[in-house]
């Protein structure tokens, strides 16, 4: 089945070229299923990118998906054309009626910052309340997720010596195997990572409300589930393009930043050579099942007329 996107965005053109099945909302309208509301908080920079490469991930579904993109009114995108945001972004207030079965909140370039100092954490907080009333799962992402750990369950972050960066080896923590989110995936996967802070699993361990459900020996939590699914909090990025970690990698060269070659990732560690790509299968299971197993099973057909709160 086909994703179905606003009218115009670019990734489209983009993704047709890969030959993935998407359709604009003019012949969307004219079929007749209720397809999957899904909702992207896109705080990343380069917003016409992270559009893409979810798009790419969420269209690897039997499923049809509405994609909707919420902006946030206390933040102005600096990377990203304003006719863009504009036509494409809806304001959270003006959205806050509405119900979703899904939710994605992206990772954002703010986390040399306390949390309670990022000038839009009084709104992006009270988001976070409202997914719990108005979506059934929701999948917070890098520093979303760790956001979403301080405020939901007191969670700190710590600063990391040196950048985590670079794709690693994961496997599912002892016991949570069983899992829908796992369905299909290797002993061992492979996930990019791109932060300089860290939870960590002695701290999530002291709630019992959380599981940390994936790990990795060297980059440590990757998953975090809570609420039997309804919250998932991913800290690596495996909506990554082959080629984003480059770009980063030689943006920060480019400034003179200290930053480490991204861990294997280029082929003989040679940038020359380029990416060797060992985490899209991985990628496209993680997303799939999310939609599968604690979205579009777990959501009443009319879960989005219902005017009734759904529980926390």
């Amino acid at each position: 089945m086909p994703l179905n996107l606003p009218d115009k965005l670019p990734a489209i053109n983009l993704l047709k070229e890969e030959n993935i099945f998407v359709i604009d909302n003019s012949r969307a309208n004219a079929q007749d299923i209720r397809p999957l509301k899904i909702v992207v908080l896109n705080l990343m920079p380069l917003k016409i990118t992270t559009e893409t490469d979810l798009i790419r991930l969420l269209s690897n579904s039997p499923l049809q998906i509405e994609v909707s993109f919420m902006k946030l009114k206390s933040h102005t995108s600096k990377n990203t054309p304003i006719e863009h945001m504009k036509a494409f972004y809806r304001d959270f207030a003006s959205m806050r009626e509405e119900r979703f079965d899904g939710m994605i909140i992206t990772g954002a370039p703010v986390e040399h910052l306390e949390f309670e100092d990022v000038n839009y954490w009084s709104e992006i907080t009270e988001i976070f309340d409202w997914t719990r009333t108005h979506v059934m799962s929701t999948m917070y992402i890098c520093w979303a997720a760790q956001a979403g750990l301080y405020y939901h369950y007191g969670i700190p972050k710590y600063p990391l010596e040196k950048k985590m960066f670079g794709i690693f080896e994961h496997h599912v923590t002892e016991g949570f195997s069983h899992l829908p989110i796992f369905r299909g995936f290797d002993d061992v996967f492979y996930v990019p990572h791109s932060r300089h802070t860290e939870v960590r699993r002695e701290d999530i361990d002291k709630c019992k409300d959380l599981q940390v459900v994936s790990e990795s020996d060297e980059s440590g939590v990757h998953i975090v589930m809570a609420r039997g699914g309804r919250e998932i909090f991913v800290t690596g990025h495996s909506e990554y393009s082959p080629y984003t970690l480059d770009g980063e990698y030689r943006r920060d060269l480019g400034k003179g930043l200290p930053i480490d070659m991204p861990k294997n990732y280029y082929r003989n560690d040679d940038p020359e050579q380029g990416p060797l790509v060992r985490w899209r299968s991985t990628a496209n299971l993680l997303f799939s099942n999310w939609l599968n197993y604690y979205v579009y099973q777990e959501v009443p057909y009319e879960f989005i007329n219902n005017r009734e709160i759904i529980g926390k």
